[in-house]
């Protein structure tokens, strides 16, 4: 580490080691006020590399959002903007020193690259409490940053370090097998897709093969240059390890956060479009940890774009303010629940007092063979349909909405199956339609053509955890399979993830029951530059790897059974006007 650099109105310290108990040197870059005295501290941990820049490694997210967002780019020369931490140009006039942690393993820290894990979990804690002792800092760190450095923030706040005051998670998951890699039992491939597009290509080691800070002129990802098997080496075999666990098993669990432990004050913030990974975690945080003081927004749009703009800058420097610098902002009179309510146009913002919102009216609508309808009223005969259970599946649509209707919260679905294998997986799909039945679609948190909820269950994994269950949110067990006997019917209770939509007068709602991923059109073209898929309604939230799903077992007839007793339903969160 060499001298401070003053540029752009700060002090920064390039590289900065902070050493771990088992030896490891990690290295943090620094931003913090000129003037002397100790000043809060918002600190991340994560693994893009703090050398490289949005621009340069985001160039399609970014140019996205600064053209639509202008206000994120206005007043920063936009020199240090990194993926999806915050830009120091506007907390450090604020007052605040701002720590960007390489995680170990990648960019220029070294070390052994293994995601979420305690050990992880460890350095970051470390980090913070290093971090609380520096003579720039007043001894009250805040964690902040999106999704990655979400995640890891319910993790660590479960360690309880002593200086961490305050955490701002911006749409982090949680839970890694529910949230992240097994959506209902059924794999996602988004973790191993992610690691090889993301990881891989800032991993510690790659040294003069990878890229060099125009800023600082740092090699982005160490000093030393190793080869490609020295590389393997030093991180785990992702993807496969992920695909090893297929139950909710003590990996799982030790990527999980304890909500008893989380006590620290936090804000959680969601986004209705997150679909796959984005929004679960923060409402399941709200609503489970310990913490007294906490608070729950939820918004829409890309998942990185509200992180930086006025809108939601101004509400985590409020939250800041108060818990890092004992402002009397009136932070703490802050209604508990700050919604941005979707409209197919717009969005309109609302305060509300809980989650799920106290007025709700959880309604139920039937699933009827007859014309394959929705209805308030069950059906009045026995019904079954059979589809591929790998296919497209049924659609079943309500009657058009006589007045606009706002559905906001958890839904549930339940259903009666059998199958001619001895498993079957079920994708559900909350839609949209117009008056002329065209889908209505929105802007997800990546992918542009998303529908408005989305859920999944394997049949094998449909036992509950009678403790954790709602009404309007079953909560799986995921402890152990419960194969079908070929054509015995079994109930599936499935989890929709929590959304908002205001369906105008007019339009229809629809709940499709598909044996794989939502599609919105064969092709759009829509692509970013991390991802290795089109985007084509799930972003890279895909549930297609063969190993998980072999034809054998899930390629056979699933069968769905409506009965006129109580049937089957969706239960939605319907809003009083």
């Amino acid at each position: 580490m060499g001298a401070p650099t003053i540029s752009d109105g700060m002090t920064i310290d390039w590289d900065v080691p902070i050493a771990m108990e088992d030896g490891i040197v990690l290295r943090a870059d620094v931003f913090r006020p000129s003037a002397p005295g100790r000043h809060p501290v918002l600190i991340t941990y994560g693994p893009y590399a703090k050398g490289l820049a949005f621009q340069t490694g985001y160039p399609s997210a970014w140019n996205r959002m600064v053209a639509e967002h202008p206000d994120v780019a206005y007043g920063s020369s936009n020199r240090y903007q990194n993926w999806e931490v915050v830009d120091p140009e506007k907390w450090v006039p604020h007052g605040y020193v701002c720590v960007r942690v390489d995680s170990r393993g990648t960019g220029r820290s070294p070390g052994f690259v293994d995601h979420f894990s305690p050990r992880e979990t460890q350095d970051f804690h470390d980090c913070i409490e290093w971090a609380g002792v520096q003579p720039w800092s007043n001894g009250r760190v805040g964690t902040s940053g999106v999704s990655y450095y979400g995640i890891n923030q319910w993790h660590v706040a479960a360690t309880q370090p002593k200086h961490l005051a305050a955490m701002c998670i911006w749409e982090g998951a949680a839970d890694w097998y529910r949230d992240m890699t097994h959506h209902g039992g059924i794999l996602s491939t988004f973790w191993a897709n992610w690691f090889d597009m993301q990881v891989k290509t800032v991993q510690y080691g790659l040294g003069e093969r990878g890229p060099r800070s125009a800023v600082n002129g740092l090699l982005v990802c160490g000093d030393e240059t190793m080869s490609d098997a020295e590389l393997a080496a030093n991180r785990a075999d992702f993807g496969d390890t992920i695909l090893a666990h297929p139950l909710d098993d003590a990996y799982h669990r030790a990527r999980a956060p304890d909500w008893s432990k989380v006590t620290v004050p936090f804000l959680s913030a969601a986004n209705w479009g997150g679909q796959g990974l984005h929004p679960r975690g923060n409402f399941e945080g709200f609503v489970r940890a310990a913490s007294r003081q906490k608070w729950l927004e939820a918004h829409g749009l890309e998942h990185w774009t509200h992180f930086y703009t006025d809108y939601g800058r101004a509400i985590q420097r409020r939250f800041f303010d108060h818990f890092l610098k004992g402002a009397a902002n009136g932070w703490p009179d802050e209604p508990r629940v700050r919604l941005q309510i979707r409209h197919p146009d717009r969005f309109e913002e609302r305060t509300e007092t809980a989650w799920p919102i106290p007025r709700t009216r959880f309604t139920r609508l039937y699933l009827d063979a007859a014309g394959q309808s929705l209805s308030a009223i069950p059906p009045r005969a026995d019904g079954d349909i059979a589809f591929a259970a790998m296919g497209d599946g049924l659609t079943f649509l309500s009657a058009p909405f006589e007045t606009a209707t706002e559905i906001t919260g958890p839904i549930a679905v339940n259903i009666t199956v059998s199958s001619s294998t001895e498993d079957a997986d079920i994708f559900a799909v909350l839609r949209v339609f117009s008056a002329d039945l065209r889908e209505i679609t929105f802007m997800g948190a990546i992918d542009p053509h998303t529908p408005v909820a989305q859920g999944w269950l394997r049949a094998s994994h449909r036992a509950l955890d009678p403790d954790l269950s709602e009404p309007w949110r079953p909560y799986h067990s995921h402890t152990r399979r419960q194969l079908l006997t070929p054509g015995e019917p079994v109930d599936l209770a499935i989890e929709l993830w929590p959304t908002s939509i205001v369906v105008p007068a007019g339009c229809r709602i629809g709940l499709s029951l598909r044996g794989r991923d939502y599609i919105w059109q064969q092709s759009t073209g829509a692509r970013l530059s991390n991802f290795k898929n089109e985007l084509l309604g799930c972003g890279p939230f895909l549930h297609d790897d063969p190993r998980d799903r072999p034809a054998a077992v899930f390629a056979g007839t699933t069968t769905l059974h409506l009965r006129a007793d109580d049937g089957s339903f969706v239960l939605l969160p319907i809003i009083p006007t």
